[in-house]
């Protein structure tokens, strides 16, 4: 993308439930101010997440350019969302180094390393680097990690 065309296009993130796209907030607004049809984007966006569970809260980046057509990248799943789920938990400790919330073993942190990586704002950083986050990130939201 040149400077000019980055001048001019404006970026969105959104997170949107998979499959889930509505022209109901926070999609609606958030397009419609922009002037796109927001129906154009949900049916896009449901039909390129109709493989993933559906429901899963999907960080979205919208690309609007000055015509009204648009562009969107689809990120990875929040960290706390994967690892809530891996520990079938639906809120982390509200006193994480008192209370603990949940557990789960290296394997289901590998896995979410593994899932993250595929984010292009992650891709060259380690899997072990990624999974010292991801235990810290439970650690913070009182979810045990075990070997």
């Amino acid at each position: 993308m040149s400077k000019k065309q980055a001048a001019t296009s404006s970026l969105l993130k959104l997170v949107v439930a998979a499959g889930q796209a509505s022209s109901s907030p926070p999609v609606g607004p958030a397009l419609g101010q922009r002037g796109v049809k927001s129906i154009d984007f949900c049916k896009l966006f449901n039909d390129r997440t109709k493989d993933l569970v559906t429901g899963t809260p999907i960080p979205t980046l919208i690309t609007i350019k000055p015509d009204r057509s648009f562009t969107f990248e689809l990120r990875s799943p929040p960290t706390s969302f994967l690892l809530k789920r891996a520990a079938g938990i639906t809120k982390g400790s509200g006193a994480a180094k008192r209370t603990s919330a949940g557990t789960v073993s290296l394997k289901h942190i590998y896995a979410i390393a593994q899932i993250k990586a595929k984010d292009p704002a992650l891709t060259g950083v380690p899997l072990r680097s990624l999974a010292s986050t991801i235990i810290g990130s439970a650690k913070s939201m009182g979810i045990d990690v075990i070997p």
